[in-house]
Parts: C-alpha cells; sequence; structure tokens
C-alpha cells in the first residue's frame, strides 16, 4: 500500500496533500489543478477504445507530452490521467481540455466543472466493478466491462504508475501553443476555402466573351484550342 500511495501522490496529489478516501479533489482551495482527467464512454464496436488511443498517440507524438495513465471507471467509461509537474490555474486547465477536445476528440461529451474523481483503485459503488489503473496494451479487453470484478493487486497498481512521468512547465507551455495553433489554423481554413483563387494575369478566365478580352488573352484562348491565329491589316483605298 505505502509504494501505491506514494505513486499516487507523486502523480495526483497537490503538495502536503492526503489521500482522503478514493475521493480526489481536482481543484485546491486556490483554485489550482494539477491532475487533467479525460472521459471516454461507451460506444458501439468498441470505438471508445479506438478513441482513447488515437488521443493518446496525439498527446505524444503531436504535442510532445509524457504517456498519460489509462483506467477503467468501473463500468462507464475509460479514462487517461495527465499529471502536472507544477499545478495550474484552473482557468488555464479548462483552456487546455477545450482545446484538447476541439483538436482530438470534438465528438465526446466532456464535463469541464468536474472538480472532484475517484482515485483508482476504487470500488464503483453504482456497479459493484472496480476501478483501476490498466495496462495500455491490454486495456482493450476491458471495453464491454469498463471495470474489474476483483479488487486489483496494489502492487501491480502501483507498477502501471512507476513508469509515468509528469508534464513539465515547458511540455504544457509547448503543447498550449500548438494547440492554439492547431485552432487558429483550423478558423483560418473556412476563409481560405472561400476565397476567390488568384487569377493569374496570363490565363483566360472562364466564360470570357471574347469582345470583353484582350488581344493577348484572345491568342491565349486560340492556342489552347489547337488554333494558329493569323491577323491580316487591311489597307483602306
Amino acid at each position: 500500500m505505502e509504494k501505491l500511495t506514494f505513486e499516487l501522490q507523486r502523480l495526483y496529489l497537490f503538495a502536503g496533500q492526503q489521500l482522503d478516501g478514493a475521493a480526489l479533489d481536482l481543484v485546491n482551495a486556490a483554485g489550482m489543478v494539477r491532475t487533467l482527467v479525460i472521459d471516454f464512454h461507451k460506444a458501439a464496436e468498441e470505438q471508445h477504445w479506438a478513441r482513447l488511443c488515437d488521443v493518446a498517440n496525439a498527446l505524444q507524438t503531436e504535442l510532445g507530452l509524457p504517456a498519460p495513465a489509462v483506467s477503467v471507471s468501473g463500468g462507464e467509461c475509460y479514462r487517461l490521467w495527465l499529471s502536472l509537474e507544477q499545478p495550474i490555474p484552473e482557468t488555464q486547465a479548462k483552456q487546455f481540455l477545450a482545446l484538447l477536445h476541439k483538436a482530438y476528440f470534438e465528438d465526446e461529451q466532456i464535463d469541464f466543472g468536474r472538480s472532484r474523481i475517484d482515485l483508482p483503485p476504487s470500488q464503483n459503488r453504482a456497479t459493484g466493478l472496480w476501478a483501476a489503473f490498466v495496462n495500455p496494451s491490454m486495456g482493450g479487453a476491458l471495453a464491454e466491462d469498463l471495470g474489474l470484478e476483483m479488487m486489483p493487486p496494489e502492487a501491480a497498481q502501483a507498477a502501471f504508475l512507476e513508469r509515468l512521468s509528469s508534464i513539465t512547465e515547458e511540455e504544457f507551455a509547448q503543447a498550449l501553443a500548438k494547440l492554439r495553433g492547431k485552432q487558429d489554423a483550423a478558423a483560418q481554413a473556412p476563409a481560405a476555402a472561400s476565397a476567390p483563387p488568384a487569377r493569374d494575369a496570363h490565363t483566360t478566365p472562364a466564360g470570357l466573351l471574347l469582345k470583353d478580352a484582350t488581344l493577348e488573352q484572345i491568342v491565349l484562348h486560340l492556342h489552347a484550342m489547337g488554333i494558329e491565329p493569323t491577323f491580316r491589316h487591311v489597307l483602306k483605298n
């Protein structure tokens, strides 16, 4: 138990905070956040597991963050747990989650107002199943039940956590900047798509009437049709 408690405190608790049952305060009295939790609710054909994998991979490969912990809630959803080395203001935590949500899992519902959560391992009172941290390579096997029938071994829970590291201030700042960049790019894309294409000065506009065309445009138009124009001057008497 001491090893598991140490790992939970190292990753998810505020400095000086003690475990108080299963519930974890995500926001402290000063309005700071150290743990970000993302839910992936049960969906058809194990899409919730596929979506979690996509987001977990994006966090690491696209945003440069360390691997998050993976858990089952005891019957409702999968969860990703992101540990911050230094707490951040709640408003910044919500902004980060909102940008993540927009970029990677917009079709998944998200609770931005959650301030407490049951910390694994703990028993889900509604289902009787156990919430637990799981090996990411084996998590798909729990896609149906999303929980364990028996309390998980504490040594195994500690082992899943000991290999994880917290997000440093620099890593968080870089990831936040990348997410803001993605949002800005997405906002500019519709405007770019609706703007008329730049017209080449040497290209004959579609549907151009010859009476409106310059001599150069007429020549280009005839060349495009495979016609070599011949111009003759008429001498007037």
